[in-house]
């Protein structure tokens, strides 16, 4: 498993990597640094890289006053490695189950740790003290019987804090113990952190009051191996877990049996403390988990039964089928039973659901009476509100009055009937520039008609006969005047008369063409 962390820069321009490779077979953590640079402007060389190693592995506790920046550096790989490490669950362990929020100290851990090529970290203890020093990590005992939360600080202890950073600052005094803690076990603040963020986000759909409430081994079934990428909490996690939600993150509120999840928006003392109800829920919701366990579980019997007594009859052996089927119906009575106590049960916890969400609305409504008791007593009710409209109706008419007295100050008076003349005059004349447009485009139509007809040419002669002859004699008739002007002028259109003599001569002409033989 390779897990990458980003450490604090050491320099303005690099900053270091570190990826931890768990050997579980052997219980080793083999740690390798990769330096690399914020610019591509520099690098660093393979041999850099691997110098990382030995200084880690190497006593760097003079670097506490010879090189601040990078003794803080190792030592902040230090605990990130070693809080990974645990909530990956390869943290070295007495116990058959892998903690996650704990860490033992001691000579397991040293062995664990221990490089063929290295041997021990020698500056291990700094770094476990340095972690308890700053409450990044804290014993066990301390952290269950803690009253107030870790998070408070109270401010006695500051100006003392003050001092002390500034005696080891000037060198005047040393910072906490090189010597390795031994036989404590520690919990890790920042893996709480990160369990605690994954338990909110797998709660934050559980709005129902029914929904929030469990008892503490249903609480721990539910929640046990969906917190930490499938790994299952083992019990020192849970009561450390528990015990961290319910003081320091007041998401929690338990009585050491009952479990409820606080809604975020009703932080009051109700939902702080464990009520009967609570409780009897918490009851409810075991029993229907335990029944429906059993009822798979019996489901699963009358398959195998089933199997069972075909195999003995597929074998002819009928008293074991006889045997079977005895045992198959006895299971399937019992199955019987424990769905019709499921279904007595989840019809009561459905009607506890209604009564708590009847209790919301009860409570809703009740505050909302009194939002609209506080609203109405502001309007000061119907009467006030008719006066109020009155009072705004003659203002609004001394606004009108004034502004028609003002108008008529300096007026101009203005003929409607002139105004009516002038915009029936503008129409006549929009009228006229479009009869004069549409002449145009008919003019222009019957000159492009004419001209397709001079296109066509004489035709060949043909038989005579009276349509032709006729057609010939049109043809030699002279043009009158007004005709020849409109052929001279392009055959601009001057009468409807001449345009319908023409219309008549095209009409009698097409008809009596006849192709070339």
């Amino acid at each position: 498993m390779i897990i990458s962390y980003k450490m604090n820069p050491i320099s303005e321009s690099k900053y270091c990597t570190i990826i931890l490779n768990f050997d579980c077979k052997h219980s080793t953590i083999y740690l390798h640094y990769l330096r690399r640079c914020f610019t591509c402007s520099s690098s660093l060389t393979p041999s850099r890289n691997r110098a990382r190693l030995p200084a880690l592995y190497s006593d760097f506790r003079p670097q506490r006053t010879l090189n601040p920046d990078g003794f803080e550096a190792n030592v902040s790989a230090w605990k990130r490695g070693l809080s990974n490490a645990a909530l990956a669950g390869h943290a070295p362990s007495k116990s058959s189950s892998r903690d996650h929020l704990t860490l033992e100290l001691g000579d397991a851990l040293l062995r664990a740790l221990e490089s063929p090529q290295f041997g021990r970290p020698l500056a291990l203890g700094t770094v476990l003290q340095e972690a308890l020093a700053n409450e990044e990590m804290l014993p066990l005992p301390q952290f269950m019987k803690a009253t107030q939360s870790i998070y408070h600080k109270s401010w006695g202890r500051i100006p003392w804090a003050v001092t002390g950073w500034a005696l080891r600052q000037i060198g005047l005094t040393g910072g906490p113990s090189d010597s390795m803690p031994k036989g404590q076990v520690v919990v890790i603040l920042q893996n709480l952190e990160v369990v605690a963020k994954a338990f909110s986000d797998a709660t934050a759909d559980r709005i129902s009051p029914f929904e929030r409430i469990f008892s503490r081994k249903h609480f721990r079934r539910t929640f046990e191996r969906g917190l930490i990428n499938g790994q299952r909490l083992s019990d020192n996690d849970f009561d450390v877990l528990v015990k961290f939600l319910s003081r320091d993150k007041q998401v929690l509120a338990t009585d050491g049996n009952t479990i409820k999840i606080r809604d975020a928006g009703e932080a009051t003392a109700a939902t702080a403390s464990i009520s009967a109800e609570d409780s009897a829920i918490a009851s409810l919701k075991e029993l229907m988990e335990e029944l429906t366990h059993q009822t798979k579980a019996l489901s699963r019997r009358v398959e195998e039964l089933s199997d069972a007594a075909m195999d003995a009859v597929r074998r002819k052996d009928r008293v074991s089928a006889l045997a079977t089927l005895k045992s198959k119906k006895l299971a399937e009575n019992n199955l019987k039973t424990r769905y019709a106590t499921l279904n007595q049960l989840e019809d009561v916890a459905a009607k506890i659901q209604q009564a708590a969400d009847n209790v919301q609305l009860v409570r809703v409504m009740e505050s909302s009476t009194g939002v609209l008791r506080g609203l109405n007593a502001q309007v000061g009710g119907a009467d006030r509100v008719d006066a109020v409209l009155d009072d705004l109706r003659e203002q609004m008419g001394q606004v009108d009055e004034v502004g028609n007295v003002i108008a008529e100050v300096g007026g101009v008076t203005i003929d409607q009937d002139e105004v009516d003349d002038e915009f029936e005059a503008l129409l006549e004349e929009e009228r006229k520039k479009e009869e004069e447009k549409r002449q145009a485009i008919e003019a222009e139509e019957t000159r492009k008609r004419l001209a397709e007809l001079e296109k066509l040419g004489p035709t060949e002669p043909v038989a005579s006969t009276p349509a032709a002859n006729t057609l010939v004699d049109n043809e030699r008739r002279e043009l009158s005047p007004i005709s020849a002007a409109a052929n001279e002028l392009g055959g601009i259109h001057l009468d409807s008369s001449s345009s319908r003599e023409a219309k008549e001569r095209e009409q009698e002409q097409e008809p009596e063409k006849i192709p070339a033989q």
